[in-house]
C-alpha cells in the first residue's frame, strides 16, 4: 500500500476569511469553478471585486485593535471592582465597544446587554493585557 502524501497548504489557503467574499473564494478555488470562470470570462472576471463587495456587506466578527486610550481607561475599569456602571461609564464604554467590534451600539438600560458588552470587551483586553505582561 502506497504513503498518502499530503499537500501542503500555502499561507494564503491557512489564512483566516475576513469575511463571506474570502469564504466563497475558497470554495471556489477547492471545485475548481474559479478556474473555469477565469477561461470563460477572462483573468479579470471580476472576482476581486465581488470578493471585496461580500466581505464588506458580510464581515466575520473579528475585533478590531484597541487604541492606546481605550486600552489605559479599560485597564482602569477593569482593575478596579465595580458594582454598578454609571451613565458616565457607559458613555465612555459604548463607543469603545462600537468601534472595536464594528458594530451600531445605541444607549441601553438592559443590565444583561451590559454584561455582554463588558465581557466581550474584558477578553479584548485580557489579550492585550497577557501580551503586554509578556513583553514587560
Amino acid at each position: 500500500m502506497e504513503k498518502q502524501t499530503r499537500k501542503r497548504r500555502t499561507k494564503k489557503e491557512i489564512e483566516a476569511s475576513k469575511g463571506l467574499g474570502d469564504t466563497v473564494e475558497k470554495v471556489l478555488q477547492k471545485t475548481g469553478v474559479d478556474k473555469l470562470a477565469k477561461f470563460v470570462l477572462g483573468e479579470d472576471c471580476g472576482c476581486d471585486k465581488r470578493k471585496e463587495y461580500l466581505n464588506k456587506l458580510f464581515p466575520y466578527n473579528k475585533p478590531n485593535c484597541l487604541l492606546e486610550s481605550e486600552y489605559e481607561y479599560l485597564n482602569d475599569f477593569f482593575t478596579k471592582t465595580r458594582n454598578e456602571l454609571k451613565p458616565t461609564q457607559q458613555q465612555v464604554l459604548l463607543p469603545i465597544y462600537a468601534r472595536v467590534f464594528n458594530v451600531r451600539a445605541e444607549p441601553t438600560t438592559c443590565d444583561s446587554c451590559w454584561r455582554e458588552m463588558i465581557s466581550k470587551l474584558k477578553r479584548v483586553y485580557e489579550n492585550y493585557k497577557k501580551d503586554d505582561d509578556t513583553n514587560s
